[in-house]
C-alpha cells in the first residue's frame, strides 16, 4: 500500500477531508404510516458522503463534498444547503442532462420491516461520475479522502471510478471507505466488489451485519482476517460497541494503542507487525429516529483520527457524534461541542457505562454528571 500509514493524515494538505458521493434531496413523512397514507412531506437532504462532510464541518474541520448534481432546483437545493453546514462544495459538477437524484422514506426504523423507501435516482447525475470526469486535483486536496460503497452500485462507471480512487499511487491521501451495504442496490449484482475495494484502502468502517449478508463472513475475527491490508479496520458490532483493528508502529502513530477500555490486546500480523485490538463500548442512548448514525459515527472517528487522539478515545467520539444524530429526528445536527465531547470521551470506564444520553444531551452547558441517569 503505497498510501499513507494507518491513521496518518497527510499534514501538507489544504483540506481536511474530502467526501466523494452521492447526495439526494429526501423527503420526509409528516406522520408514521405507510408511504401510501402519509398526506405531505418536508424536504431534506440524504447521502453519505455529505453526511460525514456536514457533520465533520459542523465539528470544525475543514470539509469538501465532491460530487455530481442535476442542473436542476434539487441540485441547487442540495449545494446550499451542504454549502450551508460549512462545507467547501466548489468541485460539485452540475450535469445538464441528468436529474438530482430524491427519495421518499418512511418514519420507521430502517432495520424494521414496516419500513419502505422509495428511490428515484436511476439515471441520476450522480451515476454518470466517472474516471473521466471527475476534479481529481480536488479529490486528492485533502488530508483524508472519504469514500463508501454505495457510490460502487450506483453505475460501472461508478464502480471504476471507486477502483480507480482507491488504487495504489504516491502521495495518495489517507483512504477512508464505509462498506455501507444496501442490498437493494445490488440487487442482480455483486457485493463482493466491496471486500475487494475495502483492501484497497487505508481505513475501513464496516457493520458485522452487512459483512454477514454482503459476504458471508461472520465475527469481527473473521472480518479482519478477510481484510489483512488496511492500517485500520473499525468493525461496528450495534449495541455490543466496536471493535478496532490496528497496527501498532512507532514514532508518534503509537498513540494508536489507546486501549481496549484501556487494556489492549495485541498479536502478531503477517510480517511480526504487533496488531491492537480495541474493544469500545456502545453507549446507552434514547432514540428518537434510528438514521444517519453510521455517517455520524464515521465522521466522528474521522474527527478524532485528525487529531491524533487514541483509537479508544476515535471510537468513543464517533460513538458520541452517533448519539448526538439518533437524538434527532433527522439524519443531521449539530455535534456536541468539542470540549463537552473531550468531557465525555475522558471519563473511566465506570462513568463511560453509566451514561444514558437522550434528547437535549448536547447542549454545551451539560455536565457529564448532568447527561448520565440512572
Amino acid at each position: 500500500m503505497s498510501g499513507p500509514a494507518a491513521g496518518t493524515a497527510r499534514a501538507d494538505a489544504t483540506t481536511d477531508v474530502v467526501c466523494l458521493g452521492e447526495s439526494m434531496v429526501t423527503f420526509l413523512p409528516s406522520q408514521p404510516g405507510r408511504l401510501a397514507d402519509v398526506p405531505s412531506f418536508g424536504r431534506g437532504i440524504g447521502g453519505a458522503e455529505s453526511n460525514v462532510a456536514c457533520a465533520l464541518a459542523a465539528a470544525g474541520h475543514r470539509a469538501a463534498w465532491v460530487g455530481r448534481v442535476g442542473a436542476d432546483g434539487f441540485g441547487d437545493h442540495l449545494v446550499e444547503t451542504i454549502g450551508g453546514y460549512g462545507v467547501d462544495t466548489s468541485a460539485v459538477r452540475r450535469d445538464p442532462v441528468r436529474p438530482t437524484g430524491i427519495y421518499f422514506r418512511t418514519a420507521t426504523d430502517r432495520g424494521a420491516g414496516a419500513h419502505e423507501v422509495a428511490y428515484y435516482r436511476a439515471g441520476s447525475a450522480a451515476s454518470a461520475m466517472s474516471p473521466a470526469n471527475v476534479p481529481y486535483e480536488e479529490v486528492f486536496a485533502g488530508s483524508v479522502l472519504h469514500l463508501s460503497g454505495i457510490t460502487a452500485a450506483l453505475s460501472a462507471d461508478c464502480l471504476e471510478l471507486l477502483r480507480h480512487l482507491t488504487a495504489p499511487r504516491p502521495g495518495r491521501p489517507l483512504v477512508s471507505f464505509d462498506v455501507n451495504h444496501r442490498p437493494h442496490l445490488w440487487r442482480g449484482g455483486d457485493a463482493t466488489v466491496l471486500l475487494e475495494l475495502a483492501r484497497r484502502c487505508d481505513l475501513v468502517f464496516v457493520g458485522e451485519d452487512e459483512a454477514e449478508e454482503a459476504w458471508g463472513i461472520v465475527g469481527a475475527e473473521a472480518i479482519r482476517a478477510a481484510l489483512p491490508e488496511p492500517g485500520v479496520v473499525v468493525v461496528k458490532r450495534g449495541s455490543a460497541g466496536a471493535t478496532v483493528f490496528s497496527g501498532l508502529r512507532p514514532g508518534p502513530r503509537s498513540s494508536n494503542a489507546g486501549g481496549a477500555e484501556n487494556t489492549p490486546a495485541s498479536r502478531s500480523r503477517e510480517g511480526g507487525e504487533a496488531e491492537v485490538v480495541t474493544q469500545v463500548p456502545a453507549l446507552r442512548v434514547d432514540v428518537v429516529a434510528a438514521v444517519g448514525a453510521g455517517d455520524a459515527f464515521a465522521a466522528g472517528f474521522l474527527s478524532a483520527t485528525l487529531r491524533g487522539l487514541p483509537v479508544r478515545d476515535r471510537v468513543r467520539h464517533g460513538h458520541l457524534m452517533a448519539a448526538a444524530v439518533l437524538t434527532v429526528p433527522g439524519d443531521l445536527t449539530e455535534p456536541p461541542a468539542r470540549d463537552h465531547a473531550d468531557r465525555l470521551v475522558a471519563l473511566d470506564d465506570e462513568a463511560w457505562g453509566r451514561l444514558r444520553l437522550g434528547p437535549g444531551w448536547t447542549a454545551a452547558d451539560r455536565a457529564p454528571e448532568e447527561v448520565r441517569t440512572p
